[in-house]
């Protein structure tokens, strides 16, 4: 059973992590999330979950207005081949988020380890960054030290790679 948004909220608690969540009306793309985002601090993500030939998954996390060449990706992220966007099953079974509430915090879900984090060097420049709770209803501030040592602590290893043009 995948965790709850409080359950993510004890865990960041748990590692003396402060966030702040704002509640919001769902949205499900990066264009429909533009009015709020204006309004709440931070760079706001887009998150990409993929997966390559051999059925490796991904996720990439990106400033929302990034350009992202996913023919090319593959080259840069090590993975095997072009990669394809992952499948609603997968995405529930490992990061236990469905489509439009993709996020970086769904590595809470993927106790087996099997999604490869990439973050985007650019925008890792940004002090505060944004993500959905585990839902779209929402968008949740952290710092952006906090944000590596809450991925580390779910078990993965961020790789900070150039991955927007």
């Amino acid at each position: 059973m995948p965790k709850t948004p409080d359950e993510l909220m004890q865990f960041l608690e748990s590692l003396g992590i402060t966030v702040t969540t704002y509640t919001h009306p769902p949205v499900f793309s990066v264009s429909e999330s533009h009015g709020i985002s204006a309004q709440i601090p931070g760079a706001h993500t887009k998150n990409l979950f993929l997966r390559d030939r051999k059925d490796r998954h991904f996720l990439v996390v990106v400033e929302q207005d990034a350009v992202v060449d996913l023919k090319q990706l593959h080259h840069v992220i090590g993975a095997s081949g072009r990669l394809s966007f992952g499948k609603p099953e997968k995405m529930m079974e490992l990061l236990g988020v469905i489509p439009g509430s993709v996020t970086v915090f769904g590595l809470i879900n993927d106790t087996n380890h099997e999604v490869t984090v990439i973050l985007d060097s650019h925008l890792m420049e940004s002090d505060i960054i944004t993500g959905h709770p585990l839902h779209n209803a929402a968008t949740t501030t952290i710092q952006r030290d906090d944000l590596l040592r809450f991925i580390r602590a779910t078990g993965h290893e961020p790789m900070i790679l150039k991955v927007s043009q």
